[in-house]
């Protein structure tokens, strides 16, 4: 039986919940889903510019964790840019 997921601070609330390229209707894009989590990580990373420690210590979470959740969201939004495709934020 795996461990139960810690519960981790996220303190954004996001008015938009969907970017894509302009001049290209949703319908004809790939989305990529950005959570909640991973939207923080990234604010408080490269918005409030805090340490990756300080950043965990808000997300009451490890380093690593906060790490492979910030690296998790590189990587999304880098498919997004780089191959054109929608991103949505999503409640996880």
């Amino acid at each position: 039986m795996p461990r139960p997921r810690l519960q981790r601070k996220v303190r954004f609330d996001p008015r938009t919940t969907y970017f894509k390229p302009r001049g290209v209707p949703l319908r004809d894009l790939q989305v990529v889903e950005l959570t909640l989590e991973e939207m923080e990580a990234y604010r408080l990373r490269h918005i409030n510019g805090l340490s990756q420690q300080d950043a965990a210590d808000k997300m009451h979470t490890s380093q690593s964790t906060y790490q492979r959740i910030l690296y998790s969201a590189y990587e999304k939004v880098a498919d997004a840019l780089v191959n054109g495709k929608a991103i949505k934020i999503i409640r996880d």
